[in-house]
């Protein structure tokens, strides 16, 4: 079974319980790493810079503490292959919609994907495959 590497626990643990609980599960099912968790002031200054963020300071999901976004991709990391890609965004957003429908997690997960979470992905610009944030559930 695969399981979290020191640096990616250490990401993990800077982010929100729901968080946790999601990517804690998903690790015993898919194999992946853990980009990102919090980001202080110079790294989300840095990634807006390089275009890989559309907001600035503290805007980004990434910014609190808790962290109410984490970054995580397939392990092996293959950036050029989407489409694997985006596979693992729909396993882990099943999982966050089952563990969310059992009462383990308290926010809706959106997906850098789909922003709107409206299951469509060709009507957004900008892509992040790696990205996941919370939301507050509407009720």
């Amino acid at each position: 079974m695969p399981k979290y590497s020191q640096k990616s626990q250490s990401k993990l643990k800077e982010c929100h319980q729901d968080l946790q609980t999601i990517f804690n599960y998903v690790i015993q099912h898919w194999d992946n790493t853990i980009i990102t968790g919090h980001r202080s002031k110079e790294e989300q200054d840095d990634v807006f810079q390089k275009g890989y963020s559309k907001v600035k300071w503290p805007n980004s999901k990434h910014n609190s503490k808790p962290s109410m976004a984490v970054d995580s991709v397939p392990y092996p990391i293959e950036w050029t292959n989407t489409d694997r890609m985006k596979i693992y965004v729909g396993f882990v957003l099943g999982v966050a919609r089952r563990m969310l429908d059992d009462g383990e997690i308290t926010h809706e997960l959106v997906s850098g994907l789909d922003w709107d979470s409206d299951t469509f992905i060709k009507d957004h610009t900008f892509h992040d495959h790696p990205h996941f944030q919370l939301k507050p559930v509407n009720k």
